[in-house]
């Protein structure tokens, strides 16, 4: 079975982008390959990966709501065929997109199909990593209800350290069975204050989070970003931390 890892927070707090650092983590520990999945509507992992996408989940989906399948083959068939068509293969990693939806309407027979499609798909990697959005949508309706880590992304704020507890309260819920739950305070300041240190500890109790740890506001982010230098070429502080992040997972 695949291990699991999905990122999710409030639109602003840095989920792609750990996301994509996680991505290049496991390509420097040589655990590979990876198959990511980009659930934000608002999609732009890609660019952060440096690869191009061609067709998203959700215009699969509107093939089928539309009816435009071939008569000799099966929907089930089709939409295991277009979903693999839709894969952006690179040497270490896979990129699928969900996108956003396009017209309105019941969904439910249509994200069966695309849910059994894709849990075929996760079974041939190792590793599973998902960028999500913060309402778990996409994430409830297809069917992916285990996961080895959820990591929860705030910014270094009360308010929205007090939304991860909610988004915690959310995976609850919709009973996503989660080994580990953690949170994540990105954007935080070089020096942390008591305060803030203690808000997080009061929230992460409650809320019965492990505390991850905090991520330093890193300026250079930016330069990178508006020139499309994908993760692989960044050199940063924020790479450095986010790496030592990482390896806590697995103690």
């Amino acid at each position: 079975m695949p291990i699991k890892i999905s990122f999710v927070g409030k639109g602003g707090t840095g989920k792609t982008t750990l996301s994509a650092l996680l991505v290049n983590y496991f390509i420097d520990q040589k655990q590979t390959p990876i198959l990511v999945v980009d659930a934000d509507p608002n999609f732009n992992l890609n660019e952060l990966l440096g690869v191009e996408i061609e067709t998203t989940l959700s215009e699969i989906r509107e093939e089928l709501l539309k009816g435009d399948t071939p008569e000799f083959m099966s929907r089930y068939d089709y939409v295991e065929m277009r979903v693999n068509e839709a894969l952006i293969e690179t040497k270490d990693f896979d990129l699928l997109v969900m996108g956003y939806p396009e017209t309105s309407g019941c969904y439910c027979p249509v994200h069966a199909f695309l849910s059994n499609s894709l849990e075929k798909l996760m079974n041939n990697y190792p590793y599973v990593i998902i960028d999500n959005e913060a309402g778990m949508e996409h994430i409830s309706r297809l069917n992916l209800r285990e996961m080895e880590h959820l990591i929860i992304v705030s910014d270094a704020n009360p308010r929205g350290i007090l939304t991860g507890g909610r988004i915690a309260e959310l995976v609850r819920a919709l009973k996503i069975q989660v080994s580990n739950l953690w949170l994540i305070v990105n954007q935080s300041p070089e020096i942390i204050s008591e305060d803030l240190k203690s808000y997080t500890e009061e929230i992460t109790k409650k809320y019965n989070i492990k505390l991850l740890g905090f991520l330093p506001e890193d300026p250079n982010i930016l330069n990178y970003e508006l020139k499309h230098i994908p993760v692989f070429e960044w050199q940063t502080l924020l790479k450095t931390k986010a790496y030592e992040l990482f390896n806590l997972l697995w103690e």
